[in-house]
Protein backbone atom coordinates (compact mmCIF):
# COMPACT_ATOMS: atom_id res chain seq x y z
CA UNK A 1 0.00 0.00 0.00
CA UNK A 2 1.43 3.37 -1.21
CA UNK A 3 2.08 5.47 1.80
CA UNK A 4 3.40 9.21 1.40
CA UNK A 5 6.07 10.56 4.12
CA UNK A 6 7.26 14.15 4.77
CA UNK A 7 11.16 15.78 4.98
CA UNK A 8 13.02 18.52 3.87
CA UNK A 9 13.69 18.52 0.32
CA UNK A 10 17.45 19.59 -0.57
CA UNK A 11 18.13 18.32 -4.10
CA UNK A 12 16.47 18.18 -6.77
CA UNK A 13 15.30 15.77 -8.66
CA UNK A 14 13.43 12.05 -8.79
CA UNK A 15 14.83 8.87 -7.56
CA UNK A 16 13.24 5.55 -7.53
CA UNK A 17 14.56 2.58 -6.19
CA UNK A 18 15.10 0.17 -3.48
CA UNK A 19 16.23 1.28 0.13
CA UNK A 20 19.89 0.27 1.40
CA UNK A 21 20.63 1.41 4.34
CA UNK A 22 24.35 3.08 5.35
CA UNK A 23 26.39 0.38 7.43
CA UNK A 24 27.58 1.10 10.73
CA UNK A 25 30.76 -0.48 13.13
CA UNK A 26 30.60 -1.47 15.87
CA UNK A 27 29.76 1.67 18.46
CA UNK A 28 30.41 0.63 22.24
CA UNK A 29 33.64 -1.59 22.58
CA UNK A 30 33.86 -3.94 25.67
CA UNK A 31 34.35 -2.58 29.07
CA UNK A 32 38.13 -4.48 30.30
CA UNK A 33 40.77 -3.11 32.48
CA UNK A 34 44.53 -3.99 31.28
CA UNK A 35 47.68 -4.34 33.13
CA UNK A 36 50.01 -1.43 33.48
CA UNK A 37 52.48 -2.39 31.85
CA UNK A 38 50.42 -2.58 29.01
CA UNK A 39 48.85 1.49 29.01
CA UNK A 40 52.23 2.16 26.61
CA UNK A 41 51.14 -0.12 23.77
CA UNK A 42 48.11 0.89 24.08
CA UNK A 43 48.39 4.44 24.19
CA UNK A 44 51.01 3.73 20.56
CA UNK A 45 47.66 1.96 19.19
CA UNK A 46 45.17 4.81 19.78
CA UNK A 47 47.94 7.26 18.06
CA UNK A 48 48.36 4.97 15.27
CA UNK A 49 44.90 4.49 14.58
CA UNK A 50 43.71 8.13 14.62
CA UNK A 51 46.43 9.51 12.63
CA UNK A 52 45.53 6.65 9.98
CA UNK A 53 41.86 7.90 10.39
CA UNK A 54 43.10 11.62 9.80
CA UNK A 55 45.02 10.80 6.76
CA UNK A 56 42.14 8.37 4.99
CA UNK A 57 39.94 11.27 5.96
CA UNK A 58 42.48 13.72 4.00
CA UNK A 59 42.94 11.30 1.19
CA UNK A 60 39.28 11.40 0.58
CA UNK A 61 39.06 14.95 0.80
CA UNK A 62 42.10 15.38 -1.49
CA UNK A 63 39.77 13.12 -3.96
CA UNK A 64 36.54 14.50 -3.95
CA UNK A 65 37.95 18.13 -3.98
CA UNK A 66 35.78 21.73 -3.71
CA UNK A 67 33.79 21.82 -1.00
CA UNK A 68 34.13 18.53 0.25
CA UNK A 69 37.86 18.73 0.42
CA UNK A 70 37.33 21.44 3.06
CA UNK A 71 34.63 19.42 4.94
CA UNK A 72 36.30 15.84 5.40
CA UNK A 73 40.09 18.05 6.09
CA UNK A 74 37.95 19.61 9.03
CA UNK A 75 36.81 16.37 10.13
CA UNK A 76 40.40 14.66 10.05
CA UNK A 77 41.54 17.84 12.11
CA UNK A 78 38.86 16.66 14.65
CA UNK A 79 40.03 13.32 15.18
CA UNK A 80 43.54 14.44 15.89
CA UNK A 81 42.19 17.24 18.63
CA UNK A 82 44.99 17.55 21.13
CA UNK A 83 42.44 17.66 24.04
CA UNK A 84 40.74 14.63 22.98
CA UNK A 85 43.74 12.57 22.21
CA UNK A 86 45.10 13.93 25.63
CA UNK A 87 42.17 12.74 27.48
CA UNK A 88 42.12 9.08 25.47
CA UNK A 89 45.96 8.86 26.79
CA UNK A 90 44.80 9.25 30.56
CA UNK A 91 42.04 6.66 30.31
CA UNK A 92 44.39 4.23 28.52
CA UNK A 93 46.85 4.90 32.44
CA UNK A 94 44.05 3.99 34.55
CA UNK A 95 43.32 1.22 33.02
CA UNK A 96 41.32 1.23 29.38
CA UNK A 97 41.87 -0.69 26.35
CA UNK A 98 43.12 2.01 23.57
CA UNK A 99 39.02 1.22 22.01
CA UNK A 100 37.07 1.94 25.39
CA UNK A 101 39.32 5.17 25.97
CA UNK A 102 38.63 6.22 22.38
CA UNK A 103 34.97 5.67 22.62
CA UNK A 104 34.63 6.97 25.85
CA UNK A 105 36.94 10.35 25.44
CA UNK A 106 34.32 11.01 22.19
CA UNK A 107 31.76 10.15 24.43
CA UNK A 108 32.54 12.83 27.19
CA UNK A 109 33.53 15.49 24.07
CA UNK A 110 30.18 14.81 23.15
CA UNK A 111 28.13 16.07 25.56
CA UNK A 112 30.26 18.92 25.88
CA UNK A 113 29.14 19.98 22.10
CA UNK A 114 25.70 19.45 23.44
CA UNK A 115 26.29 21.64 26.62
CA UNK A 116 27.43 24.60 24.40
CA UNK A 117 23.94 25.80 23.55
CA UNK A 118 23.86 23.50 21.17
CA UNK A 119 25.34 25.71 18.47
CA UNK A 120 28.08 22.73 17.53
CA UNK A 121 25.60 20.13 18.33
CA UNK A 122 25.27 19.79 14.24
CA UNK A 123 29.11 18.41 14.63
CA UNK A 124 27.56 15.64 16.26
CA UNK A 125 27.32 13.41 13.20
CA UNK A 126 31.06 13.76 12.25
CA UNK A 127 32.29 13.74 15.20
CA UNK A 128 30.70 10.14 15.72
CA UNK A 129 31.66 9.06 12.74
CA UNK A 130 35.67 9.39 13.12
CA UNK A 131 34.93 8.00 16.45
CA UNK A 132 33.36 4.86 14.87
CA UNK A 133 36.12 4.69 12.33
CA UNK A 134 39.04 4.93 14.67
CA UNK A 135 37.25 2.23 16.85
CA UNK A 136 36.41 0.23 14.04
CA UNK A 137 40.01 0.30 12.94
CA UNK A 138 41.25 -0.80 16.14
CA UNK A 139 38.82 -3.73 16.81
CA UNK A 140 39.60 -4.66 13.23
CA UNK A 141 35.65 -4.71 11.85
CA UNK A 142 34.37 -3.17 8.66
CA UNK A 143 34.30 0.49 8.32
CA UNK A 144 31.14 2.28 8.55
CA UNK A 145 29.98 3.19 5.23
CA UNK A 146 28.19 2.75 1.71
CA UNK A 147 26.99 -0.85 1.30
CA UNK A 148 28.18 -2.93 -1.24
CA UNK A 149 26.05 -2.98 -4.24
CA UNK A 150 26.01 -3.63 -7.73
CA UNK A 151 22.78 -2.57 -8.38
CA UNK A 152 21.72 1.27 -8.09
CA UNK A 153 19.48 2.03 -4.57
CA UNK A 154 18.36 5.05 -2.61
CA UNK A 155 20.62 5.28 0.42
CA UNK A 156 18.84 5.72 3.93
CA UNK A 157 20.98 6.76 6.82
CA UNK A 158 20.33 8.34 10.26
CA UNK A 159 22.64 10.51 8.97
CA UNK A 160 25.80 10.96 6.37
CA UNK A 161 28.82 11.93 7.46
CA UNK A 162 30.79 14.06 4.87
CA UNK A 163 33.29 11.21 4.65
CA UNK A 164 30.29 9.24 2.99
CA UNK A 165 28.35 11.80 1.01
CA UNK A 166 31.68 13.05 -0.86
CA UNK A 167 32.82 10.12 -2.35
CA UNK A 168 29.01 8.39 -3.22
CA UNK A 169 28.95 7.08 -6.87
CA UNK A 170 25.66 8.59 -8.47
CA UNK A 171 25.46 6.16 -10.78
CA UNK A 172 25.43 3.40 -8.17
CA UNK A 173 23.20 5.89 -5.39
CA UNK A 174 20.28 7.14 -7.03
CA UNK A 175 19.42 9.21 -4.03
CA UNK A 176 19.39 9.28 -0.11
CA UNK A 177 17.14 10.22 3.07
CA UNK A 178 18.55 10.87 6.30
CA UNK A 179 16.30 10.78 9.72
CA UNK A 180 18.26 14.24 10.35
CA UNK A 181 20.46 16.68 9.23
CA UNK A 182 18.80 20.14 7.55
CA UNK A 183 18.76 22.36 4.17
CA UNK A 184 22.34 23.34 5.03
CA UNK A 185 23.77 20.88 6.53
CA UNK A 186 27.01 19.48 4.68
CA UNK A 187 25.03 16.65 3.48
CA UNK A 188 22.77 18.69 1.66
CA UNK A 189 25.43 21.11 0.10
CA UNK A 190 27.06 18.13 -1.14
CA UNK A 191 24.31 16.14 -2.55
CA UNK A 192 23.51 19.32 -4.68
CA UNK A 193 26.74 19.63 -5.59
CA UNK A 194 27.04 16.30 -6.28
CA UNK A 195 23.28 16.39 -8.29
CA UNK A 196 21.79 13.39 -6.57
CA UNK A 197 18.21 13.41 -4.97
CA UNK A 198 18.18 13.77 -1.75
CA UNK A 199 15.78 14.44 1.11
CA UNK A 200 16.98 15.14 4.97
CA UNK A 201 14.89 15.29 8.54
CA UNK A 202 12.40 12.76 7.54
CA UNK A 203 10.80 11.13 10.99
CA UNK A 204 11.43 7.66 10.81
CA UNK A 205 13.67 7.24 7.73
CA UNK A 206 15.44 4.29 9.52
CA UNK A 207 12.22 2.05 9.76
CA UNK A 208 11.99 2.21 5.77
CA UNK A 209 12.76 -2.02 5.77
CA UNK A 210 15.90 -2.75 3.34
CA UNK A 211 14.96 -3.56 0.00
CA UNK A 212 11.56 -1.55 0.03
CA UNK A 213 10.88 0.76 -3.10
CA UNK A 214 10.68 4.31 -2.85
CA UNK A 215 10.28 7.45 -4.94
CA UNK A 216 12.09 10.29 -3.52
CA UNK A 217 11.43 13.84 -4.64
CA UNK A 218 13.98 16.21 -3.99
CA UNK A 219 12.01 19.14 -4.67
CA UNK A 220 9.59 18.88 -2.40
CA UNK A 221 10.63 16.45 0.04
CA UNK A 222 8.02 14.00 -0.33
CA UNK A 223 8.70 10.04 -0.19
CA UNK A 224 6.67 7.47 -1.58
CA UNK A 225 6.46 3.87 0.11
CA UNK A 226 5.46 1.58 -2.18
CA UNK A 227 4.76 3.66 -5.03
CA UNK A 228 2.01 2.80 -7.58
CA UNK A 229 2.71 2.22 -10.48
CA UNK A 230 0.81 5.32 -11.56
CA UNK A 231 2.86 7.22 -9.14
CA UNK A 232 6.47 6.13 -10.44
CA UNK A 233 4.94 6.98 -13.96
CA UNK A 234 4.04 10.47 -12.55
CA UNK A 235 7.08 11.58 -11.02
CA UNK A 236 8.76 9.87 -14.24
CA UNK A 237 6.80 12.61 -16.18
CA UNK A 238 7.36 15.28 -14.45
CA UNK A 239 11.03 14.82 -14.29
CA UNK A 240 11.18 14.67 -17.64
CA UNK A 241 9.49 18.02 -18.25
CA UNK A 242 12.25 19.33 -15.98
CA UNK A 243 14.82 17.66 -17.66
CA UNK A 244 13.51 19.06 -20.96
CA UNK A 245 13.00 22.19 -19.54
CA UNK A 246 16.85 22.50 -18.43
CA UNK A 247 18.06 21.72 -21.88
CA UNK A 248 16.48 24.21 -23.55
CA UNK A 249 17.39 27.32 -21.24
CA UNK A 250 20.74 28.67 -21.76
CA UNK A 251 22.26 32.01 -21.53
CA UNK A 252 22.55 34.56 -18.55
CA UNK A 253 19.69 34.37 -16.01
CA UNK A 254 16.61 36.78 -16.73
CA UNK A 255 12.70 36.88 -16.00
CA UNK A 256 10.45 36.03 -19.32
CA UNK A 257 10.33 39.43 -19.68
CA UNK A 258 14.17 40.35 -19.80
CA UNK A 259 14.71 41.30 -16.86
CA UNK A 260 18.60 40.43 -15.72
CA UNK A 261 19.62 38.35 -12.36
CA UNK A 262 22.86 37.37 -12.87
CA UNK A 263 23.06 33.25 -12.28
CA UNK A 264 26.72 32.85 -10.11
CA UNK A 265 28.31 29.91 -8.54
CA UNK A 266 29.47 29.43 -5.13
CA UNK A 267 33.12 27.41 -5.50
CA UNK A 268 35.12 26.60 -2.40
CA UNK A 269 38.35 26.25 -4.76
CA UNK A 270 40.05 25.60 -8.42
CA UNK A 271 38.43 22.15 -8.32
CA UNK A 272 34.99 23.44 -8.48
CA UNK A 273 35.58 26.05 -11.23
CA UNK A 274 34.63 23.21 -13.74
CA UNK A 275 31.12 22.45 -12.89
CA UNK A 276 30.26 25.50 -12.56
CA UNK A 277 31.81 26.85 -16.05
CA UNK A 278 29.49 23.62 -17.61
CA UNK A 279 26.91 25.01 -15.59
CA UNK A 280 27.18 28.19 -17.51
CA UNK A 281 27.40 30.52 -14.45
CA UNK A 282 28.25 33.96 -15.36
CA UNK A 283 31.06 34.56 -12.76
CA UNK A 284 31.54 33.18 -8.36
CA UNK A 285 28.88 34.80 -6.22
CA UNK A 286 30.91 33.40 -2.96
CA UNK A 287 34.21 32.29 -3.52
CA UNK A 288 35.09 30.53 -0.23
CA UNK A 289 38.86 30.44 0.69
CA UNK A 290 39.03 28.97 4.03
CA UNK A 291 40.15 25.30 1.84
CA UNK A 292 43.54 26.71 1.63
CA UNK A 293 43.47 27.89 5.78
CA UNK A 294 42.59 24.41 6.58
CA UNK A 295 45.48 22.53 5.11
CA UNK A 296 47.01 23.19 8.21
CA UNK A 297 44.89 24.59 11.41
CA UNK A 298 48.47 25.97 12.75
CA UNK A 299 49.88 28.22 10.16
CA UNK A 300 48.32 30.47 8.09
CA UNK A 301 49.26 29.51 3.94
CA UNK A 302 51.90 32.03 2.42
CA UNK A 303 51.21 34.51 0.12
CA UNK A 304 52.80 32.96 -2.87
CA UNK A 305 50.16 29.94 -2.15
CA UNK A 306 47.17 32.01 -1.82
CA UNK A 307 47.75 34.00 -4.90
CA UNK A 308 48.41 30.58 -6.93
CA UNK A 309 44.95 29.50 -6.07
CA UNK A 310 43.39 32.70 -6.37
CA UNK A 311 44.50 33.34 -10.02
CA UNK A 312 43.24 30.05 -11.02
CA UNK A 313 39.65 30.70 -10.33
CA UNK A 314 40.08 33.98 -11.53
CA UNK A 315 41.48 33.19 -14.14
CA UNK A 316 38.36 30.96 -15.10
CA UNK A 317 35.98 33.73 -15.65
CA UNK A 318 37.32 36.32 -18.00
CA UNK A 319 35.12 39.62 -17.88
CA UNK A 320 33.18 37.90 -15.44
CA UNK A 321 32.45 38.34 -11.87
CA UNK A 322 33.92 37.29 -8.93
CA UNK A 323 33.12 37.29 -5.53
CA UNK A 324 35.53 36.40 -2.76
CA UNK A 325 34.69 35.77 0.77
CA UNK A 326 37.96 36.42 2.82
CA UNK A 327 38.22 33.87 5.80
CA UNK A 328 35.31 33.09 7.72
CA UNK A 329 37.11 31.25 10.43
CA UNK A 330 35.66 30.43 14.37
CA UNK A 331 32.14 28.30 15.58
CA UNK A 332 32.27 25.19 13.57
CA UNK A 333 35.86 26.11 11.32
CA UNK A 334 38.12 26.67 14.23
CA UNK A 335 42.16 27.29 13.64
CA UNK A 336 44.74 27.01 16.40
CA UNK A 337 46.66 29.92 15.20
CA UNK A 338 43.39 32.18 15.19
CA UNK A 339 40.58 30.87 17.19
CA UNK A 340 40.33 30.92 21.06
CA UNK A 341 39.96 27.27 22.38
CA UNK A 342 37.91 28.57 25.35
CA UNK A 343 35.17 30.35 24.64
CA UNK A 344 31.88 29.66 25.59
CA UNK A 345 29.47 29.95 22.57
CA UNK A 346 31.66 30.03 19.71
CA UNK A 347 28.71 31.00 17.73
CA UNK A 348 28.19 34.25 19.04
CA UNK A 349 32.24 35.31 19.76
CA UNK A 350 34.89 35.89 17.53
CA UNK A 351 34.01 34.77 14.03
CA UNK A 352 34.61 35.92 10.73
CA UNK A 353 35.33 39.71 10.47
CA UNK A 354 35.81 39.96 14.23
CA UNK A 355 38.89 37.30 14.07
CA UNK A 356 40.59 39.00 10.91
CA UNK A 357 40.33 42.38 12.46
CA UNK A 358 41.99 40.67 15.93
CA UNK A 359 44.55 39.02 13.62
CA UNK A 360 45.23 41.72 10.85
CA UNK A 361 48.35 40.43 9.84
CA UNK A 362 46.72 37.31 7.76
CA UNK A 363 43.48 39.53 6.45
CA UNK A 364 46.56 41.49 4.93
CA UNK A 365 48.27 38.95 3.79
CA UNK A 366 45.04 37.47 1.98
CA UNK A 367 44.13 41.25 0.69
CA UNK A 368 47.25 41.60 -1.00
CA UNK A 369 47.68 37.96 -2.51
CA UNK A 370 44.38 38.98 -3.80
CA UNK A 371 45.56 41.97 -5.54
CA UNK A 372 48.47 39.99 -7.09
CA UNK A 373 46.16 37.15 -8.55
CA UNK A 374 44.23 39.79 -10.05
CA UNK A 375 47.06 41.30 -12.00
CA UNK A 376 46.84 41.84 -15.11
CA UNK A 377 43.35 39.74 -15.48
CA UNK A 378 40.47 40.96 -17.23
CA UNK A 379 37.74 40.00 -14.11
CA UNK A 380 35.94 41.73 -12.41
CA UNK A 381 37.11 41.07 -8.66
CA UNK A 382 34.61 41.42 -5.73
CA UNK A 383 35.99 41.18 -2.27
CA UNK A 384 33.58 40.95 1.04
CA UNK A 385 33.71 40.67 4.71
CA UNK A 386 31.36 37.69 6.45
CA UNK A 387 29.60 38.82 9.63
CA UNK A 388 29.74 42.13 9.61
CA UNK A 389 27.72 43.71 12.13
CA UNK A 390 27.42 47.46 11.47
CA UNK A 391 29.26 50.27 9.87
CA UNK A 392 32.08 50.19 11.70
CA UNK A 393 32.83 46.90 10.89
CA UNK A 394 32.23 47.65 7.54
CA UNK A 395 34.69 50.76 7.42
CA UNK A 396 37.11 48.04 9.24
CA UNK A 397 37.19 45.91 6.17
CA UNK A 398 37.20 48.27 3.02
CA UNK A 399 40.14 50.29 5.31
CA UNK A 400 41.93 47.44 5.29
CA UNK A 401 41.48 46.55 1.52
CA UNK A 402 42.63 50.32 0.59
CA UNK A 403 45.57 50.04 2.51
CA UNK A 404 46.75 46.74 0.93
CA UNK A 405 46.21 48.12 -2.01
CA UNK A 406 43.27 46.48 -3.38
CA UNK A 407 42.07 47.29 -6.78
CA UNK A 408 38.25 45.72 -6.30
CA UNK A 409 34.70 46.21 -5.14
CA UNK A 410 34.49 46.05 -1.08
CA UNK A 411 31.71 44.60 0.10
CA UNK A 412 29.85 43.36 3.24
CA UNK A 413 28.02 40.04 3.89
CA UNK A 414 24.64 40.30 6.04
CA UNK A 415 24.57 37.43 7.67
CA UNK A 416 22.94 39.20 11.17
CA UNK A 417 20.27 40.33 11.54
CA UNK A 418 21.91 44.37 12.43
CA UNK A 419 23.58 44.15 9.35
CA UNK A 420 19.82 44.03 7.78
CA UNK A 421 18.31 46.33 9.78
CA UNK A 422 20.92 49.14 9.35
CA UNK A 423 22.26 47.95 5.84
CA UNK A 424 21.99 51.32 4.92
CA UNK A 425 24.51 52.52 6.83
CA UNK A 426 26.73 49.96 6.05
CA UNK A 427 26.22 50.83 2.39
CA UNK A 428 27.72 54.08 3.20
CA UNK A 429 31.02 52.08 3.33
CA UNK A 430 30.82 49.36 0.84
CA UNK A 431 29.63 49.18 -2.75
CA UNK A 432 27.32 46.04 -2.20
CA UNK A 433 25.54 43.31 -0.19
CA UNK A 434 25.48 39.63 -0.35
CA UNK A 435 23.03 37.69 1.85
CA UNK A 436 24.52 34.41 3.29
CA UNK A 437 20.67 33.58 4.15
CA UNK A 438 22.19 30.30 6.32
CA UNK A 439 23.43 32.14 8.45
CA UNK A 440 20.98 34.62 8.80
CA UNK A 441 18.05 32.46 9.48
CA UNK A 442 20.48 31.00 12.03
CA UNK A 443 21.16 34.18 13.85
CA UNK A 444 17.19 35.12 13.07
CA UNK A 445 15.64 32.17 14.57
CA UNK A 446 18.56 31.45 17.55
CA UNK A 447 18.10 27.71 15.43
CA UNK A 448 21.67 25.85 14.97
CA UNK A 449 21.85 25.32 10.82
CA UNK A 450 22.58 21.77 11.50
CA UNK A 451 20.37 20.53 14.10
CA UNK A 452 17.56 18.64 12.34
CA UNK A 453 15.17 19.29 14.99
CA UNK A 454 15.05 23.04 14.55
CA UNK A 455 14.86 22.55 10.75
CA UNK A 456 12.13 24.03 10.19
CA UNK A 457 13.06 27.21 11.47
CA UNK A 458 16.02 27.36 9.02
CA UNK A 459 13.47 27.24 6.43
CA UNK A 460 14.41 30.36 4.26
CA UNK A 461 10.59 30.91 3.30
CA UNK A 462 10.37 32.04 6.87
CA UNK A 463 8.44 35.33 6.26
CA UNK A 464 10.55 36.55 8.93
CA UNK A 465 13.96 35.96 6.72
CA UNK A 466 11.76 37.50 3.62
CA UNK A 467 11.59 40.33 5.38
CA UNK A 468 15.25 40.83 6.55
CA UNK A 469 16.49 40.27 2.69
CA UNK A 470 13.73 42.40 1.60
CA UNK A 471 15.41 45.57 3.91
CA UNK A 472 18.68 44.72 2.63
CA UNK A 473 17.57 44.95 -0.94
CA UNK A 474 15.10 48.27 -0.80
CA UNK A 475 18.64 49.75 0.94
CA UNK A 476 20.83 49.11 -1.88
CA UNK A 477 18.16 50.09 -4.70
CA UNK A 478 18.33 53.46 -2.13
CA UNK A 479 22.10 53.90 -2.13
CA UNK A 480 22.67 52.96 -6.08
CA UNK A 481 24.21 49.77 -4.84
CA UNK A 482 23.52 45.63 -5.56
CA UNK A 483 22.53 43.14 -3.21
CA UNK A 484 22.76 39.95 -4.20
CA UNK A 485 22.07 36.48 -2.30
CA UNK A 486 24.93 33.75 -2.33
CA UNK A 487 23.20 31.52 0.74
CA UNK A 488 21.40 27.96 -0.08
CA UNK A 489 18.04 29.97 -0.39
CA UNK A 490 18.99 30.92 -4.33
CA UNK A 491 19.08 27.04 -4.64
CA UNK A 492 15.53 26.60 -4.64
CA UNK A 493 13.98 27.40 -8.09
CA UNK A 494 10.99 29.16 -6.58
CA UNK A 495 12.60 30.83 -4.11
CA UNK A 496 14.81 32.34 -6.36
CA UNK A 497 11.90 34.06 -7.90
CA UNK A 498 10.52 35.64 -5.05
CA UNK A 499 13.90 36.30 -4.17
CA UNK A 500 13.96 38.55 -7.45
CA UNK A 501 10.90 39.90 -6.97
CA UNK A 502 12.12 41.04 -3.66
CA UNK A 503 14.46 43.14 -5.27
CA UNK A 504 17.76 41.18 -5.23
CA UNK A 505 20.00 42.14 -7.99
CA UNK A 506 21.70 38.27 -8.51
CA UNK A 507 21.93 34.54 -7.10
CA UNK A 508 24.66 32.42 -6.26
CA UNK A 509 24.23 28.69 -5.81
CA UNK A 510 25.94 25.24 -5.98
CA UNK A 511 26.67 24.69 -9.62
CA UNK A 512 23.93 21.61 -9.82
CA UNK A 513 21.40 24.39 -9.25
CA UNK A 514 21.75 26.93 -11.62
CA UNK A 515 19.99 25.45 -14.35
CA UNK A 516 16.59 24.78 -12.47
CA UNK A 517 16.91 28.09 -11.48
CA UNK A 518 17.85 29.49 -15.01
CA UNK A 519 14.65 27.93 -16.40
CA UNK A 520 12.44 28.77 -13.80
CA UNK A 521 12.81 32.24 -13.93
CA UNK A 522 12.42 32.70 -17.41
CA UNK A 523 8.88 31.41 -17.18
CA UNK A 524 7.67 34.80 -15.15
CA UNK A 525 7.86 38.23 -15.55
CA UNK A 526 9.23 40.63 -13.06
CA UNK A 527 5.89 41.89 -12.08
CA UNK A 528 5.04 38.29 -11.04
CA UNK A 529 7.87 37.77 -8.95
CA UNK A 530 6.83 40.94 -7.05
CA UNK A 531 3.46 39.95 -6.65
CA UNK A 532 4.66 36.22 -5.23
CA UNK A 533 7.17 38.13 -3.13
CA UNK A 534 4.43 40.26 -1.52
CA UNK A 535 2.19 37.13 -1.25
CA UNK A 536 4.89 34.98 0.59
CA UNK A 537 5.96 37.81 2.78
CA UNK A 538 2.28 38.49 3.91
CA UNK A 539 2.29 34.54 5.10
CA UNK A 540 2.28 33.61 8.80
CA UNK A 541 4.99 30.71 8.40
CA UNK A 542 6.94 29.16 5.56
CA UNK A 543 5.09 26.54 3.95
CA UNK A 544 2.20 29.23 3.21
CA UNK A 545 4.43 31.57 2.38
CA UNK A 546 5.69 28.87 -0.81
CA UNK A 547 2.06 27.99 -0.70
CA UNK A 548 1.06 31.52 -1.10
CA UNK A 549 3.69 32.16 -3.59
CA UNK A 550 3.23 29.05 -5.85
CA UNK A 551 -0.48 30.12 -6.40
CA UNK A 552 0.58 33.40 -7.87
CA UNK A 553 3.05 32.25 -10.02
CA UNK A 554 0.68 29.09 -11.64
CA UNK A 555 -1.90 32.07 -11.95
CA UNK A 556 -4.33 30.21 -9.23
Amino acid sequence: METTLRGVGVSHGVAIGEVRHMGTAVLEPPAKQIPAEDAEREQGRARQAVDAVAADLMARGNLAGGEAQAVLEAQAMMAQDPELMADVDRRIAVGSTAERAVYDAFAAYRELLAGAGEYLAGRVADLDDVRNRIVARLLGVPMPGVPDSDQPYVLVARDLAPADTALLDPSLVLGFVTEEGGPTSHSAILARALGVPAVVALPGAGELAEGTVIAVDGSTGDVFVHPSEEKKAELEAAAAERKAALAASTGPGATADGHKVPLLANVGGPADVPAAVEAGAEGVGLFRTEFLFLDDSKNAPSEEKQVEAYRQVLEAFPEGRVVVRVLDAGADKPLDFLTPADEPNPALGVRGLRTLLDHPEVLRTQLTALAKAAEGLPVYLEVMAPMVADRRDAKAFADACREAGLQAKFGAMVEIPSAALRARSILQEVEFLSLGTNDLAQYTFAADRQVGAVSRLQDPWQPALLDLVALSAEAAKAEGKSCGVCGEAASDPLLACVLAGLGVTSLSMGSASIPYVRATLAKYTLAQCERAAAAARAADSAEEARSAAQAVLSGE
